[in-house]
């Protein structure tokens, strides 16, 4: 068998590994399920061509299992179900028509919705379970298995997903290797296909030219596989004539967030720094680079090394900050667990990164161990890596949740700066008016100043006015922090009214 022997002959030992967990998931699905009972989904996409080349090959070799073959190649009977619309593109249908042509397909035809036509389908079929393309990062494939029943709405079926932890790399590494054909729009930049409505070219596939055309690379040069979808926008519609822009992750501007505020939580995973063994550097730290550049540290926490402590303050906290920013529990050790609580925060489950493992084995070499890393495990569905040339390996973004690796100040200083580099112009970390502060000192008692400092908080709302003694017999220091100057001296000024001259002295 052609894709097999392939495989086989093949040197890449990660190209290996993931056809045979995926033939094994399918001859998997064939003893479970009769031949009858079985239907692949293809749409002329890049990941059901995959798929449709490994089930002929794990048929194959499930029939020379139960002696039906002799080694020579079979007729492929799983029936096909294709959706066709009046929105896919000419060039998939073209391969899809050829593609079923060439490998003898059983095509069921549906020109439907989705759901309808698979409800109509399974009713006239005795179909039980549907080999799928779905691959982890795809829209659809959060909270799902290698083998998932349909959801609830759905008319009952067993998804069979053998693919579900392959990479873009991967996808292209089989198509390559085995020198099958694919979608021509693959070699004119696509890497993901949707509609003719909402997909172009990869941008970062451009090739430069001189001619009015522009030309693109081949999907399979694309260097980065988490920006596979890059070309999912909404192009010129026919109905309104309107172009709308590629979904923006950040904030729109700078400007249109002036006058708001923007808060943060701090949370530091360690058993070590609630037992004393440590003292934390990395909470304070991250306070006072929030707070340069104008955001305010709502709540700053330290939990123990224990997946459910770490889950119920990333849910505390996500909901009521702009950005919640983690440090500590990060690796490998039993004790790692802020990757796990944050999946489960969010109530996902960890899956492997092939991009982030990919960035582990130039990091640690033969230490890691492929598909049973652990430190390569994210929650699934919500990660965005940040790529930065100074750093290692890229800082994990989940939703409103910034993971950081830092161990000691001068990592953390390394990752802050490329953070803000990354997203502190326009960004989800944006950078903000800066506040302006004062500092009283006086020798007044904390009874002589209780009432006025009160009323004093009333006046001036806007403002944050603290007050400390850095020792028991020291003076009481007053400070007053706000965006606007002017409202930081009108304060200053307003309480030294309220005493007699020369009471209060201010200090830098």
């Amino acid at each position: 068998m052609e894709i097999d022997k392939a495989i086989r002959e093949s040197d890449d030992k990660r190209l290996k590994t993931k056809y045979n967990n995926a033939i094994y998931v399918i001859k998997r699905a064939l003893a479970l399920y009769s031949i009858e009972e079985v239907a692949f989904s293809f749409n002329g996409g890049k990941d059901s061509t995959v798929l449709l080349h490994l089930l002929r090959a794990g048929y194959f070799l499930h029939r020379v299992e139960q002696s039906c073959s002799n080694g020579v190649q079979i007729d492929f009977p799983i029936r096909t179900i294709y959706f066709e619309s009046t929105s896919v593109f000419p060039e998939i249908n073209t391969f899809t028509y050829d593609t079923s042509n060439t490998y003898g397909l059983q095509m069921d035809i549906i020109r439907t919705d989705f759901k309808s036509g698979l409800e109509a389908l399974l009713k006239s079929k005795p179909i039980r379970a549907i080999f799928l393309g779905v691959r982890i990062g795809d829209p659809t494939a959060v909270g799902q298995e290698q083998f998932s029943p349909s959801s609830p709405g759905w008319p009952p079926f067993m998804r069979v997903n053998p693919i579900l932890d392959w990479s873009y790399r991967d996808v292209w590494a089989f198509l390559l290797t085995c020198k099958v054909q694919y979608c021509s729009l693959y070699d004119q930049g696509y890497t993901s296909i949707g509609s003719i409505y909402d997909t172009v070219p990869n941008a970062l596939l451009s090739i430069s030219s001189t001619s009015s055309k522009e030309k693109f690379k081949p999907a399979y040069l694309l260097p980065d596989g988490r920006l596979e979808r890059a070309g999912r926008v909404k192009k010129n519609s026919p109905l309104d004539g309107t172009r709308s822009p590629a979904v923006n992750n950040g904030l729109d501007s700078v400007n249109s967030h002036k006058n708001r505020m923007f808060t943060a939580s701090v949370i530091g995973v360690g058993d070590e720094i609630l037992f004393g063994t440590v003292e934390d550097q990395l909470g304070p730290s991250l306070c006072k680079k929030l707070h340069s550049i104008g955001w305010m540290t709502s709540r700053t926490t330290v939990v123990r090394n224990d997946i459910d402590s770490v889950a119920e303050e990333v849910d505390r906290c996500k909901s009521v900050s702009d950005l919640v920013f983690l440090y500590g529990g990060v690796g490998p050790l039993h004790s790692d667990v802020t990757s796990a609580g944050v999946a489960k925060a969010f109530g996902v489950r960890l899956a492997p990164d092939e991009e982030f493992e990919e960035f582990l084995r130039h990091l640690i070499g033969d230490h890691c161990t492929g598909d049973r890393n652990e430190m390569a495990q994210l929650p699934e569905g919500i990660t965005e890596l940040l790529h930065h040339e100074k750093l290692p390996v890229p800082l994990i973004k989940c939703c409103n949740v910034i993971v950081l690796s830092a161990t000691n100040a001068t990592e953390l200083e390394k990752q802050w700066d490329c953070l803000i580099e990354l997203t502190g112009s326009d960004g989800f970390l944006v950078t903000i008016e800066s506040y302006s502060s004062k500092c009283l000192t006086t020798n007044l008692t904390d009874v002589e100043t209780a009432q006025p400092l009160s009323k004093l908080c009333l006046e001036f709302p806007d403002l944050y006015i603290g007050c400390f003694r850095r020792s028991r017999q020291g003076p009481l220091v007053i400070s007053f922090e706000g965006k606007d100057p002017s409202r930081v001296q009108a304060g200053v000024e307003a309480l030294c009214k309220k005493f007699n001259a020369g009471a209060f002295s201010e200090v830098n």
